[in-house]
């Protein structure tokens, strides 16, 4: 190895598989709490000192932040719902999650607050902006961000080009008319051509900047598979060039774990060339929202054991799906556990589906078992890449790079032992 390049041994036990698979959680709001004070605790009741490192010892190793382009113009109510995350928060958290030798999905809102299939609205700083302007600017900011994240050590892995956008994106303001906004709408076959241009121009600027980084397209319609297939057709149609189909499954919203496997199947027999990420999940282990459409309480109760039997059941569905090789807990840091709620709260409720129990700050029991989606993991000893005694470099989802020299910032394996570059 060339001594020009600094390498530091890791003595992390991080599950590193050979088929590359991914598992964790999107933890956007973590800061949040630790700053705040939220107290943390693994089942048993030990206090957890360090919540990233804790996670590793799960059999974690990805973990997803959310990036909004300026939520200070997001509604107060969305800012207590956790909308928070600019650039220097990402930035902070994205070091963070490298730091703890995970990998990181950047989740690109492209708005100044929630972006998903019921809204897309455009940042208030691009509001004017024509089409032609809003395709050099997604390019430009996608381009702008990720060398930010680059220069402190944050590079992603994995980077999401949109959230939920299966009725494309950037619409417009919401105070828009109703005629205004449908020129933007997917579901109109004459605005494919604008959503798709966005697309592959924010696409661009991610193979220019992180060009090991694997992108996302990400949708939600689990719940109606033909409405999946014709999308990622219309992705093909458009020469929307990706890497993984992202898809949000929350079972109150979305239906039965046969609903999922049957949306998984077509997906499959569709879209063989794609991977599959379930880049959003939950279950709750406290009471269930009213605004829930399918109940499956019967068979998992709302409690940690009931979460956690539906974590299994989900794992062992998607572990049919040889295209699967994404799986992430949504919020899973919520905990308001030793917050003080006049001072410190971070939201303005609590979520009761996240991996820690509110009212203990102790880990649902569910937390211990998502490292079963990666199935015979082992450490780096068992991989293949213990056999490997030549100074060659490998990702650690088993790709050959090339020069270290112009390799990112990361996590490699080199004569079979993990170091960072």
């Amino acid at each position: 190895m060339r001594q020009i390049i600094t390498i530091i041994l890791l003595t992390l036990t991080l599950p590193i598989l050979a088929d590359g698979k991914y598992v964790g959680g999107d933890i956007s709001l973590l800061p949040s709490y630790i700053d705040h004070g939220a107290k943390y605790y693994d089942n048993a009741g030990n206090a957890i000192s360090d919540p990233l490192a804790f996670f590793g010892e799960q059999g974690l190793n990805t973990m997803r932040v959310r990036l909004f382009v300026n939520p200070e113009n997001a509604p107060s109510d969305h800012k207590g719902q956790g909308v928070v995350q600019d650039l220097a928060y990402v930035k902070r958290l994205g070091k963070m999650i490298k730091d703890a030798g995970m990998a990181l999905i950047l989740d690109f809102h492209y708005s100044d607050t929630w972006a998903d299939p019921a809204k897309q609205w455009t940042p208030a700083a691009w509001a004017e902006l024509s089409d032609n302007e809003l395709y050099e600017r997604i390019y430009s900011y996608t381009r702008e961000v990720l060398q930010e994240m680059k220069a402190v050590g944050a590079t992603p892995d994995f980077i999401q080009t949109g959230n939920e956008i299966s009725y494309g994106m950037l619409w417009g303001r919401s105070s828009d008319s109703a005629s205004q906004l449908k020129k933007c709408y997917t579901n109109n076959d004459s605005n494919w051509p604008r959503f798709c241009q966005l697309l592959k121009n924010a696409i661009k600027a991610c193979r220019e900047e992180c060009p090991n980084a694997q992108v996302i397209i990400h949708t939600e319609r689990v719940a109606q598979p033909n409405v999946l297939q014709a999308f990622y057709d219309k992705m093909k149609t458009y020469g929307v060039e990706y890497d993984i189909i992202g898809l949000s499954y929350y079972s109150y919203y979305h239906g039965t774990l046969d609903a999922l496997n049957t949306a998984l199947n077509q997906l499959e027999s569709r879209f063989s060339d794609k991977k599959i990420m379930l880049v959003e999940v939950g279950y709750f282990h406290d009471w269930q929202t009213d605004d829930a459409k399918y109940d499956l309480s019967k068979t998992y109760p709302i409690t940690g054991e009931g979460q956690k039997a539906f974590t299994e059941a989900l794992i062992e569905i998607v572990n049919k799906h040889a295209n699967v090789n994404g799986l992430f807990w949504w919020f899973m840091e919520a905990n308001e556990y030793g917050l003080d709620w006049n001072t410190k709260r971070v939201t303005d409720g609590w979520y009761n589906a996240g991996l820690f129990d509110n009212q203990t700050g102790r880990a649902e029991p569910a937390l211990s078992v998502l490292k079963n989606f990666l199935g015979e993991s082992a450490d780096i000893n068992q991989t293949r890449w213990q056999k490997d005694t030549n100074n060659r470099i490998y990702t650690i989802d088993g790709r050959q790079v090339g020069d270290a020299k112009v390799l990112p910032s990361g996590i490699y394996i080199v004569n079979g032992k993990k170091v960072i570059f």
